[in-house]
């Protein structure tokens, strides 16, 4: 028999499973990247094979697209589509008012394109990223090969007018090597410890040439799915201020989870 869902699994199997409440019938649907998001894309798969559920998908990273293909969600890319209904993606960190850090799966720059192009953007994810300050994960910045050094002085050198705890950036390695994301550059991950004022942050660091993009996603998400490890799952909106806790029944769904994690 398998072993059963860690607290942390399950918190994210609750989150992707109570999500998947606003995938309708007929949309077209960003998926997102990371381990919360590969929940939601397995469910997703089942629905669409189990319950017959039409929907058209954009991945945002070449691992979520090979996901996506093994469980049978019909792909198209966003200049097919043009404009999506959803996007349903992880995050690092969230805080009260839904503003995120992403990218620590090195994803980043595609996974704002989506949910931007998106009518509505739902961060699944479970209480550990929950923060009051945006900025203990280090935020990833992506940046174009050519002169990453020069590019890094240049943002440790913005940082020191902006408030911010720390001002270190690291290049992020694959083993020995820099990784490198699905569009070809390089992530400087951004040792900030506390970040004052995120919009700030963000309109600065894409002013510096080389970088691409930033991790910050501010005013983009609409609704947090928030699992807990007793399958307790708190659904905040944003927009209609409203905050609504539900439970996932562990017994009803023990097989199917079970199934899909495997």
């Amino acid at each position: 028999m398998p072993e059963p869902l860690s607290p942390i699994e399950m918190a994210k199997f609750a989150a992707a499973r109570r999500a998947l409440d606003f995938v309708e019938d007929g949309m077209r649907v960003g998926l997102g990247t990371g381990s919360t998001a590969a929940w939601l894309v397995r469910l997703l798969g089942e629905a669409v094979r189990e319950e017959g559920l039409r929907i058209t998908a954009v991945p945002t990273s070449d691992r979520t697209r090979d996901l996506a293909r093994q469980v049978g969600i019909p792909l198209a890319t966003l200049d097919d589509l043009r404009w999506l209904d959803i996007t349903i993606d992880g995050a690092d960190e969230f805080d009260g008012r839904l503003n995120l850090i992403k990218g620590g799966g090195g994803a980043l720059l595609q996974e704002k394109i989506v949910a931007t192009a998106s009518d509505r953007m739902v961060v699944i994810a479970d209480i550990s990223k929950r923060v009051e300050t945006l900025g203990a994960f280090a935020l990833p910045v992506e940046v174009v090969r050519f002169g990453w050094q020069t590019t890094k002085d240049l943002i440790e050198e913005a940082l020191v007018g902006l408030d911010v705890m720390g001002r270190t950036a690291a290049l992020r390695l694959n083993h020995d090597r820099p990784f490198v994301t699905d569009e070809g550059h390089y992530i400087l991950d951004l040792h900030l410890r506390r970040i004052g004022n995120a919009r700030q942050l963000s309109l600065v660091l894409n002013q510096v040439p080389g970088v691409v993009e930033n991790g910050l996603f501010i005013d983009i998400c609409d609704v947090a799915v928030v699992g807990h490890g007793d399958g307790v799952v708190e659904v905040r909106d944003i927009n209609n201020g409203t905050v609504v806790h539900d439970r996932l029944d562990v017994e009803e769904q023990e097989n199917l989870f079970r199934d899909i994690g495997e």
